[in-house]
Order: structure tokens, then sequence, then C-alpha cells
């Protein structure tokens, strides 16, 4: 009977003890007595007809599922809900209007194309959506990308055309030749985006984020500012450069805008400086004074409106040659068909678009519904996304996904449903279809101020560098290399070398995590490391190797090393030595007309030979085993010292998940090494899913003696 003392409860006066006695259980007891499995009698036909049944409970469960609004409209409570949306949906229509046109150049095509983004994916959200408070639309990162395809795809070089008189004028860029083909890609990039995330939504592999881990995401977003910021330079100080795409464009681009500094235009600089000084302090005023301020101060829409009117009343493009947005088609675009001829050299991207942007847009929701109480789900956010990328895009928008600065204004200001965000497409529906032409003498200068003081926030993220020294060695290394690779080789390439970093990384830890010798700690029940605490104890002659792992094909080979020198038992070692025992007894014996006779005695702990009398006298550190009446011609068992003092070894599998046949066989393999020299291994702590992989694996046999190098059950 094995009884066990265990700490219950300790309070300042006495610790209370309570007793426990049970047989001791062994494997063949418990399948044969304790445990009997559930036999399934259904056949896979009669499940797929239970998973296929269609009822009116499944219906509604399923239109409830796909159209969450049906959820929460029926009983909005408009008296407690109504008034804190409309605030809320003014105050992000008012962002959300100059971010639109803002990042429209960030994707490389015309403003008006990041209004039409503005409203599309919005007004779809409202309805395929389960999150309440993330505000859909354009967003840097993701039209950033979009445009380093589009500048890929339809470069400038594809478009220089000779003056049509033919004076001794040089090529220039056909503009809108080149724009309309840039929209093209876009668009078509968006549609195939929308048909992927759609997919994955439907296939329920919404689980596919986990692969973006927080260091990798954070990392790629920071680059993916810097990478904006570049950009943008050129805009800021009004000179005219090429816009790169692919690897080292960010570094190409720096020295194009340094090469060309010269031509700066004076008037652009200061009128961009003053946005974006403006832009700063009423951030930070914003920041300051939160919780007493309503709504936050609208500075975007300020920067907007003032400095379009001093471009509109000084004539700043016309006598100062200062960049302005141009024309804004009044209007809606009809429906058109994507341009599909595009699609096989944009799947790639269309992949990276897809994942990044719904890895932004279930973390912002994931964190919104934990402060709020409530649930999103990230398959049907998945088919959200795809819905609003691909129905969106035959309206010629580009691809969408939550803004972190407009999520953060739509919930600070009372938002409570998606309300909020449909009043605020609304308001870019009004300046699309009536007052658009108001915003075409408005400054690209300023729109980059915009972009540049949205994206400070993004730059805090190199605080996270000295909290990961500290905490992470490996997730700082996963921060950096998603850094400087997305800098480097672009947002494309960067984030597939990023991912395939991080993969790397847990193949890193499965294959070299800690390995301890466990000691038992007197009075308790508890074992632990015996290199790190002094009162654990190790039994004599036993060996309890803990390996912090599961158990497949890339750690296998590091496991039996780690486990043999952990253990200090090295079989191959042990083999040698008794080989040469073996080999000098033969030696000594070699002249004597007498056989030696050799056999094992494994059974009992030790390893004995039989050998003559007189060649046992010759032997020293053998022992003594007879006196001189025996016979000369008489043959004796003489027991011989263990190879090793350790006699068994226990193998810890509680941290164990799974093992696959490659580990399993390496484990079989040092089983029978052990025993060779008389150490039996035993293995503790499976779980009952890894015994059925054993079982699977066939690992065990019955039948035979566990000495013998035969793997049994513990």
């Amino acid at each position: 009977m094995e009884q066990d003392a265990v700490a219950a409860v300790e309070d300042a006066d006495s610790q209370l003890m309570y007793r426990i006695e049970r047989p001791v259980y062994d494997e063949a007891l418990i399948r044969s007595q304790l445990l009997k499995r559930i036999e399934n009698s259904t056949t896979l036909g009669q499940r797929l007809a239970h998973q296929f049944r269609c009822s009116s409970k499944k219906a509604k469960a399923a239109a409830l599922s796909f159209l969450p609004i049906l959820t929460w409209l029926p009983s909005y409570p408009v008296k407690q809900y109504l008034f804190s949306d409309v605030v809320s949906g003014l105050s992000t229509g008012v962002v959300q209007l100059p971010q639109g046109l803002a990042y429209a150049m960030l994707a490389a095509v015309p403003p008006v194309y990041g209004l039409y983004s503005s409203f599309y994916p919005v007004l779809l959200y409202t309805f395929f959506g389960t999150s309440r408070h993330i505000s859909i639309g354009t967003f840097a990162v993701i039209s950033l990308m979009i445009g380093s395809v589009a500048v890929r795809e339809a470069p400038d070089s594809m478009f220089y055309v000779l003056p049509a008189n033919g004076s001794n004028m040089s090529a220039f860029v056909d503009v809108e030749a080149r724009d309309a083909r840039r929209v093209q890609v876009a668009v078509v990039l968006t549609t195939l985006v929308g048909i992927i995330q759609f997919v994955l939504g439907l296939l329920r592999f919404g689980f596919v984020a986990i692969y973006l881990t927080e260091p990798l995401v954070r990392g790629f977003t920071t680059a993916a500012s810097v990478h904006v910021v570049i950009s943008q330079l050129k805009y800021l100080l009004g000179v005219k450069t090429q816009r790169f795409g692919g690897p080292l464009s960010a570094i190409y681009s720096v020295k194009a805008v340094l090469y060309d500094i010269t031509s700066t235009n004076v008037s652009t600089l200061i009128l961009g400086l003053v946005c974006f000084i403006f832009l700063f302090v009423i951030k930070d005023l914003n920041e300051r004074f939160k919780k007493k301020l309503p709504i936050p101060i609208p500075g975007e829409i300020i920067v907007v409106i003032v400095s379009t009117s001093v471009s509109y009343g000084m004539s700043l493009s016309d006598d100062y040659n200062v960049d302005v947005v141009g024309k804004i088609p009044t209007g809606l675009l009809p429906p058109t068909v994507p341009e599909f001829s595009l699609l096989p050299s944009l799947v790639t991207d269309s992949f990276a678009v897809a994942i990044v942007g719904f890895s932004m847009g279930i973390s912002l929701a994931k964190t919104f519904a934990l402060k709020h109480g409530y649930s999103v789900d990230g398959n049907q956010e998945l088919i959200a996304l795809g819905l609003c990328n691909f129905i969106s895009s035959f309206f010629q928008t580009f691809a969408i996904t939550c803004s972190m600065s407009r999520s953060l204004v739509q919930e600070s200001t009372g938002g409570k449903t998606q309300i909020a965000g449909l009043l605020g497409s609304l308001m870019v529906l009004l300046v699309v279809v009536a007052i658009g032409f108001v915003f075409q003498p408005l400054p690209q200068t300023a729109l980059a101020a915009i972009i540049m003081v949205n994206l400070l926030g993004m730059f805090k993220q190199f605080r996270d560098i000295p909290t990961l020294w500290r905490n992470s060695k490996i997730e700082l290394a996963i921060w950096l290399v998603a850094f400087v690779a997305s800098v480097l080789l672009g947002l494309d390439y960067g984030l597939l070398a990023a991912i395939a970093f991080a993969i790397l990384t847990v193949i890193y830890r499965t294959q070299s995590p800690d390995s301890a010798i466990l000691g038992h700690v007197p009075g308790t029940e508890l074992y632990c490391d015996v290199d790190e605490y002094e009162e654990a104890a190790e039994y004599e002659g036993i060996k309890i190797f803990h390996y912090n792992s599961s158990i497949y094909f890339a750690n296998s080979d590091l496991y039996v090393n780690a486990l043999k020198e952990k253990t200090g038992v090295n079989p191959e070692h042990l083999q040698a030595v008794r080989k040469a025992q073996k080999k000098q007894k033969e030696k000594a014996n070699g002249n004597h007309s007498f056989p030696m006779k050799m056999m094992s005695a494994q059974e009992r702990g030790v390893t004995h030979e039989v050998l003559s009398y007189n060649n046992v006298e010759k032997e020293q550190g053998n022992g003594q085993l007879g006196d001189g009446h025996r016979e000369s011609v008489s043959e004796e068992a003489v027991f011989l010292e263990p190879l090793s003092t350790v006699h068994s070894i226990i193998l810890d599998w509680s941290p164990a998940s799974f093992i696959d046949s490659v580990g399993a066989k390496a484990i079989k393999q040092v089983i029978k090494e052990y025993a060779a020299v008389d150490v039996r291994v035993v293995i503790a702590g499976c779980s009952r899913s890894l015994l059925s992989e054993l079982d699977t694996l066939q690992f065990f046999h019955w039948g035979h003696d566990p000495r013998d190098g035969v793997p049994h059950r513990p």
C-alpha cells in the first residue's frame, strides 16, 4: 500500500495534514479493472448525417452566426445607446475622412479611392462583424502593402510617353494611365484577399492568427511605420522622386530623397511642418486630458479644412507649385468586374495582406471584447472581412482592416455598437456624393503630416526591446528579425521571413528544452531538480530523468543524448568496459585446457561470469570466492561488481504531450541499450492520450521479461 502525506492548509499556528491510503496501480490493472473505453457504435454515415441534418434550430443558429447584427439590433436599447453611438459615429467620421484621403496615397491610388474604401466596407461590416467597437476602413500598414504591389506591377517606367508634337522635350509619365492601372492592381488584389479570408473563415481557420505572435506583429508594424514615414518624406518636402518597391526599397527611397533634397519646395515644407506640429500638440492634449474632454479634439479635420482654405485662398498650387489632391469625382462609381488576368502575379501578396489584415483586426477586436465583457468569433471575423473586401472591390476599393487610432476614438467617445461606424461611413458618403470637390485644393503635404503623426504611437513599440531583453531573449529575437527583415526586404518578404524565424524558434525550444535529474524532497511528494535545490535527494541506484518537451523526430536524438549525459550512465561506454574485461579474462585463460563459460545474471541486478577457480585467483578486485580445497578443474560462479551503481532509470513523461514513430523507436533502442548493461528503464507520468499513441505505435509488447530490452507498460 502507498501512503501519501500532503500539506493541505497552512496557517500561522500549525500545518494541517491528511493521509491517503490506496493500492499501487500499474497500467495493466488500470486497463483491466478500473477503466473501460466507451465504444463508439455510430458509423461514419450516421455521423455525417447528424452533422448535415437541417432543422429550424440549426437554420436559426446559422443565420445568427452569419449575420451577427440579428443578435443585437432587434433588442437595441435606443434610449441608452443611440446618443452615444451618434456622438461616437460623428467623431469617428471626422477622423475617417482625412485618413481615407491620406492612406490612398500610401496605396498608390488617387485619394478618392480612399473615400470609397472608407464607406462600402464599413457598411458591410455592420451586418457581418462580431466586434462592437473596432473601426473598419483604411489602415496605414495594409495601404502601404497594397501600394508596394501596385508600384511593382505598374511602375512609372511602363508609362513614359514622348511629346506628341515631336519636340526635343524628354519623355514624361502618363499619370492618368499609370493611376488607372494601379487602381486595377489594387482592386484585383483586394478581390483575392477577400476570397482568401472568406474561404479561410468557412474552413474555420480563424486560428491562423496565432502564428503571428505579438512580438512578430509589433516588430512588423514598427517596420511598416518606418516604410510609411520614408514614403511620405517626398510629399512633406515637395520633391519629385520615384516610388520604389521590393527589397531595399526603403534605402533606395531615402537615397533618392536625399539626392534631390536641394530641390525642396520651401512653401510645401513650411506648410507640412506647421500641420505636423499642430497635430502633434493636439494628439498630446487629447492624451493628457482624455478623461476631461467629452470627445477628442478633431485635429485631422481641422488640418484638412484650414490647409484646404489656405491653399485655395493663396493659390498654392498655381503660384507656389504645392502639390494638391486634385480632381475628386462627385458621386459613386458603378460596380465593375475586376481585371482577373492580373491574379496569377498577386497570389503571394494577397495571402500576406489577408493574414496581416485579419491579425490586426482580431487582436484589437479581442482587446475591446475583453474590456467590455462580450466575445468575438475569429472565424466569423474572417468571413466578415472577406465579404467586406470581396464585395467592395467591385466598387473600386482597396483592402481594409481595422484602424487602431479610429477604433480608439470610436470606443473612447462612447460607441456601443457598429451603429457608430455606420454613421461615420455615412459622413464619408456625404462628402463623396455632395462636397468632394471642396477638398480638391487640399495640399498633399498636409495629408503626409496626418499620416506621420498617426504613426507616432507605432514607434513607441521600440520600448518593447528592453522589456523583452529582460523577459525573453527568444521573443526579442523574433521582434528584431521581424523589424529588420521587413525594413530591408520589404513588407511581403519580411513577413514571410519573420514567420519562418518564429517557427524555427518553436523548433529550437522543443529541441533544446530544460532537462534535469529529479530528487525527492523529504516529507513531501515533491520531486525537484537536484542541481537547483539542495533539499532534493536522489534515491540510491535510481535516476529520475525529466525532459520538458514532447519526443518527436526533431529532438529524439537530443533526448537520448541528454538522458545519457544527465544520468551519467552511457551504455556504450559500459559495454566497452564489459568487452575489455571479457577480453582480458579470455586472454588470461588462454593457456588452460578447459573452456571458460560465460553467463549473465541480470535477474540479480549484477553481472556474473562463470570462470575457472584457478583463473579467479589471478583476478584482483572481483573478490575471493573459494578456498584451496576446490579442484582445479571445477567451475565456480564468480560475481563481479555491477558495471554501474545505477540499476534503474525513470523517465518522467509528464511534460510530454505527443510522441511520433521516430521518437518511439529512439526510446525502444535506448531501453535495449540500457538493458544490455543491467539498467532497467521505466516510464512514469504518461497521459492517457500519450499511452494511446504508444499503443498505436506498438511500443509495448507483452509476454517478455522487462530486462530483455523490450519495452513494457509502466
